[in-house]
């Protein structure tokens, strides 16, 4: 987000609970005298997606760049998830990318960009009681292979980045899982934020004009 905004964009970005952090993340945007809008949203409700884009182009007169970026992981074996939390993996990982799209789409021009983030795990699945998030994130690459094409006729991009692991709050890089993921990275450590987000400037870019429906690896050289 903020690597968007430093490049000119005005964005507009969703949050569940954290909404001291979504504010702070506003003020530091305007700040550096960019454009920000901080939109209270469960990507797992469709209405709370649609009216996001919805209140983005209220507040920015239009939308030119979508990146679906929320996710959730819940790793456990696979005959102990119940429908509920199933569903809600599904709907947060997956329906709410074609739900943002569905309502982004036709609002975007020529040139308009869509990225979606995924996950290396769509191609590699390194743990047990990984099925249901490795699932969910390859159906997010079949779906970016067919959007792409959908929306090819009205000139705008599709791609998805798939990180590897990537030091977050929700996988640290001192986290219990580390030392076994390190191993597995041909360059031996986790991604940092900055290294996947400049990956989605470019795809957000007019250098990247000619690329769509790909899938691109930001992972360290992932090897399982």
């Amino acid at each position: 987000m903020k690597r968007l905004a430093g490049d000119g964009a005005a964005v507009a970005f969703t949050y569940v609970n954290a909404q001291n952090k979504a504010d702070e993340l506003v003020k530091e945007i305007e700040a550096s005298g960019g454009r920000a809008l901080a939109v209270r949203a469960d990507s797992a409700d469709v209405e709370a997606v649609q009216g996001a884009v919805a209140e983005t182009v209220k507040a920015f007169g239009g939308i030119d760049i979508l990146v679906n970026n929320a996710g959730m992981a819940n790793l456990k074996p696979y005959d102990q998830f119940s429908i509920e939390e199933f569903d809600k993996m599904v709907a947060v990982n997956f329906r709410a990318i074609f739900v943002a799209v569905q309502a982004a789409g036709p609002l975007m021009g020529a040139g308009g960009r869509i990225i979606n983030i995924g996950s290396i795990n769509a191609d590699s699945n390194p743990f047990p009681g990984n099925s249901l998030y490795t699932a969910t994130k390859a159906a997010a690459a079949g779906l970016t292979r067919g959007l792409a094409r959908d929306l090819a006729p009205a000139g705008i991009t599709v791609n998805i980045v798939q990180p590897g692991p990537t030091d977050t709050d929700m996988n640290p890089a001192d986290g219990p899982y580390a030392p076994i993921v390190n191993g597995m990275i041909s360059l031996g450590r986790y991604g940092h934020d900055f290294e996947i987000a400049s990956m989605v400037a470019y795809l957000a870019s007019p250098e990247a004009s000619f690329v769509t429906g790909a899938t691109i690896n930001v992972d360290g050289g992932v090897v399982i």
